[in-house]
């Protein structure tokens, strides 16, 4: 996806969208987009708009297509033991690219989609290319012997030490190996689930 692209999604969405868009860079376009559309009176947006602009902005954080959110949505509403909201966050930030993000291994989830789809990670002592592919409390994320000395992973101690873990993950910098030692918990204040439950709903 081009930059331009993604200051436009950016703009529409909000910046939280992409890492790219959360720089200082952005927001002096912005700023600048801003001083241009001064005298433009913004659109009040309907409630469909809203839900759908919510929905758009969780799809592009992540980086999945309609159908794989359609079909997490399912498995979140046919699941009863905690709330719908909660469970669909758990579905979205297990996935392997996300975990491999939060690490800290990579400054965005689409690098860390190619890392996982180009097999310099591992799950649990063995290969795997498929971003998507669900962690488990207790799963083992960590780089494959044979990638360490890749220019991606030099320098990792220096990288992470302003970096920290989000608290349900564990990362070994020496090691390059991290644990899923809980479940991640549905303090994501950027994003609206429930309005995208309601969007799903209609």
């Amino acid at each position: 996806m081009k930059k331009v692209k993604k200051y436009k999604i950016g703009r529409r969405l909000g910046p939280g969208v992409f890492e790219k868009c959360q720089t200082t860079k952005f927001a002096m376009s912005e700023a600048r987009h801003a001083k241009n559309t001064k005298n433009k009176r913004p659109k009040p947006l309907s409630g469909y708009a809203t839900q759908f602009i919510e929905k758009q902005k969780v799809r592009f954080m992540y980086g999945i297509s309609e159908r794989q959110f359609s079909n997490y949505i399912k498995e979140a509403v046919a699941h009863k033991s905690v709330s719908t909201t909660d469970y669909l966050f758990e579905l979205l930030e297990s996935r392997l690219d996300n975990v491999v993000y939060r690490l800290g291994l990579t400054h965005s989830r689409r690098l860390s989609r190619q890392m996982v789809s180009h097999g310099h990670i591992t799950l649990n002592g063995k290969k795997t290319t498929v971003p998507s592919e669900r962690v488990q409390v207790g799963d083992i994320v960590a780089v494959r012997e044979g990638s360490k000395k890749s220019v991606l992973f030099s320098d990792m101690v220096n990288k992470m030490k302003e970096y920290n873990c989000p608290n349900w993950l564990a990362f070994d910098v020496e090691n390059l190996k991290g644990k899923v030692q809980g479940k991640p918990k549905n303090n994501e204040g950027y994003i609206d689930l429930n309005t995208v439950l309601e969007f799903y709903s209609r």
